[in-house]
């Protein structure tokens, strides 16, 4: 070895040299070989090979006018609820918002659309843009947002991966802490579906589909770890979008969950394109990885879902992501009604504004939020409501009304929590507190943004019971109110329609509905949870009594 001596001269130092076994240097060799292939292996997951959007034909982008909300607020639909003024107030001010998050890409930008954007950061991300196209897309004849994911499919890499956070002036991703936890719910299906059902626009299915095939590849390979047990899927808490939820385990409920989801929504798409065979196999790998979250991550005697470890042992944490496998159909209707139970319980879920991230009775819990530790949060309340729906009387898939009639109980309450907050800081906030009727702690303000799926999305659904099928010209209308309650101007598909339920004297009585449309379509129709009925309606206006 060399060293520096008093004088400051080099001086070179002897040492002996021992004798190694060529055993040892055998057994070093091989592991620093494992050691190089794994390193190798993390590396090529995220390798861009400069060759991006490969899979997605949109390469340019063409310039178009963001709409102004004053300009185009008489376009939007416009709800009426005599008896919560003050909801309609809130929907408003979540459209006036969200406008102010329209965007063109910056010059210089790769972006090939306009987009709607959360517009806290300079970045986009996945898992906002899926949630404010909840709400949007009712707006979708003046701003059509769902091609917002049109620049996280023209950035995919040439393995499948997208970055969960793009950076809006140069498209490059951000990458915070590390590239493990870059990957976001995967969602894009899902939005693409939900949006479809209310424009009725299955023309991205095509332009999509590769894209999506493609991401499904990338995250069998690399979100599933190997030699587990179970087989079924990891994320982190930044991946997940629960930032600092205290998840763990390699096979996490919200991630396998959101790949049942993932698969079934590329199968209907299929279905729509006519793709028989590959309808056939996205639909089995659906209900594959569902049979085994069931086996698995199910726990009888506590009736929840829980993440798992590499030999299958449940990690026990009460929390929200626990009910995903509501929303993605993976639950039958015993285990849905045992999640029912959790989300109706004031010592847990069902607190002043429903529904906490971590239960109340969880020794993390934070009252005022602490982000995900405790926080009220639009994606993941959507999740639970839309949820609640999969089991209701509308889809046929139970007979036991109360799924719907908890899923519009939970919907006003965090309207009301909403509305509460909004009296008082004269915006909308990120995430609420669940106890103190307060914005979450910390939580960003004018957050149009997700937050703007309750005002909006929560609002006409499941408020007011509108579910539109812009597929197929129908709509169905849940009518639970007897305030004189209902919507102008709603659009779905090529219809655009107004019906007003008058105001009754109580539940059980008739409904007199007045109905203007620009053309016929059918309405199926309920009050109070009574027998669906099927009605032509006509182009006009009429008047129908629903007993």
């Amino acid at each position: 070895m060399t060293k520096i001596n008093s004088s400051g001269t080099l001086k070179i130092q002897k040492k002996k040299i021992s004798t190694v076994r060529p055993s040892v240097i055998i057994r070093s060799f091989r592991v620093f070989s494992i050691l190089l292939i794994i390193t190798s292996s993390l590396l090529a997951q995220y390798e861009d090979t400069g060759k991006r959007g490969n899979y997605f034909s949109k390469k340019k982008y063409a310039p178009s006018d963001i709409p102004a909300f004053k300009d185009n607020r008489a376009k939007l639909p416009s709800p009426i609820c005599e008896r919560n003024p003050e909801y309609v107030a809130l929907y408003w001010k979540a459209w006036s918002l969200a406008f102010d998050h329209f965007k063109r890409p910056p010059q210089g930008s790769p972006f090939v659309s306009n987009y709607i954007d959360e517009a806290f950061s300079p970045s986009v991300f996945q898992w906002d843009t899926f949630f404010m196209l909840m709400f949007a897309r009712y707006g979708h004849s003046v701003f059509p947002a769902i091609q917002s994911l049109d620049n996280f499919y023209s950035r995919q890499y040439e393995n499948g991966y997208i970055c969960r956070e793009i950076q809006e002036a140069d498209g490059k991703d951000y990458v915070f802490i590390g590239r493990e936890h870059t990957i976001n719910p995967p969602l894009f299906a899902w939005a693409e579906v939900e949006s479809y059902k209310v424009t009725g626009d299955s023309s991205r299915f095509a332009a999509i589909l590769p894209a999506l095939k493609k991401y499904a590849e990338w995250l069998e390979q690399n979100r599933k770890k190997e030699g587990t047990k179970h087989g079924l899927y990891w994320n982190t808490g930044l991946g997940s979008g629960m930032d600092n939820l205290p998840l763990k385990g390699s096979g996490w409920v919200d991630m396998s969950s959101q790949m049942v989801l993932m698969y079934r929504n590329i199968s209907f798409m299929c279905a729509e394109l006519k793709l028989t065979d590959e309808t056939t196999l996205f639909e089995s790998k659906a209900n594959d990885i569902a049979q085994r979250i069931n086996q698995w991550m199910w726990n009888e005697t506590d009736g929840l879902y829980y993440n798992l470890d590499d030999d299958g042992n449940q990690l026990r944490l009460k929390n929200i992501g626990s009910f995903w496998p509501m929303l993605a159909g993976i639950a039958d209707l015993s285990k849905a009604k045992r999640l029912l139970t959790h989300l109706k319980d004031p010592r847990s879920f069902w607190r002043s504004i429903p529904f906490p991230s971590l239960a109340a009775d969880e020794t993390a819990y934070q009252a005022d939020g602490h982000y995900w530790l405790g926080g009220v949060w639009a994606p993941t309340n959507v999740m639970i409501v839309k949820g609640l729906e999969q089991y209701g009387r509308e889809t046929g898939n139970a007979s036991d009304y109360s799924f719907n009639e908890f899923a519009t109980a939970a919907a006003e309450k965090y309207l009301d929590g909403l509305t509460e907050v909004y009296a008082k800081t004269g915006t909308l906030w990120e995430n609420y507190s669940p106890d103190l009727m307060m914005r979450g702690n910390p939580s960003q303000k004018n957050f149009v943004g997700w937050t703007g799926c309750g005002p909006i999305q929560l609002l006409i659904e499941n408020v007011l019971g509108f579910h539109p099928d812009g597929a197929h010209n129908s709509l169905t209308w849940n009518i639970t109110r007897i305030d004189r309650h209902g919507i102008e101007q709603l659009r779905f598909g090529e219809v655009s329609v107004t019906l007003i339920s008058q105001e009754r004297v109580s539940v059980g009585a008739p409904a007199e509905v007045h109905v203007i449309a620009n053309r016929s379509f059918e309405l199926t129709i309920s009050v109070d949870g009574g027998e669906q009925k099927k009605i032509q309606i006509t182009k006009g206006p009429q008047r129908i009594t629903v007993k």
